[in-house]
């Protein structure tokens, strides 16, 4: 089995961590916060009288 170079491994690790990035930067911007959104519309609307 071939030994690849220590620049080599360090390419390889480098593109798989970018890509990694990449990917998880774009499904957190793409994804709607669906929850989010529901507590900030729903009011709990209670009339205190001490």
């Amino acid at each position: 089995m071939p030994q690849m170079s220590p620049m080599w491994w360090m390419t390889l690790m480098l593109t798989f961590n970018s890509l990694f990035i990449v990917i998880n930067s774009t499904t957190y911007f793409n994804y709607k916060f669906k929850n989010m959104s529901e507590k900030k519309t729903k009011k709990n609307k209670l009339n205190w009288k001490w």
